[in-house]
């Protein structure tokens, strides 16, 4: 899973929201590093809708629908999942920083 996506599921993991407040999150807690465009943030929204991962209802909002999405257990455990994998791989970064060389000698 990219980096992008983790992030994507970590908004929803602690909260629903619509998309541009993902993004906005996203964008805020990433410092701008990886914050999803509108284009490329609405299919990985469907893809994750259509593998289970994420339920998409709607809601009225001055008298405009929108779109809010939502982890389902699926998506939990895919969020746990991806938590841990990225955490390695973060350690993984830091080890090579801290010696100037990659882990294993690689």
């Amino acid at each position: 899973m990219s980096l992008s996506r983790f992030f994507i599921l970590h908004v929803l993991h602690r909260q629903p929201v619509h998309g541009y407040e993902i993004t906005k999150q996203v964008g805020a807690i990433t410092h701008g590093c990886c914050a999803p465009t509108e284009g490329s943030l609405y299919p990985v929204l469907k893809e994750f809708t259509e593998a289970g991962l994420v339920e998409m209802t709607t809601e009225l909002v001055s008298g405009r629908e929108r779109k809010v999405y939502t982890l389902t257990p699926a998506g939990e455990r895919a969020y746990r999942v991806a938590s841990r994998a990225w955490g390695e791989v973060a350690e993984y970064i830091r080890q090579a920083i801290k010696s100037g060389n990659p882990p294993n000698g690689g």
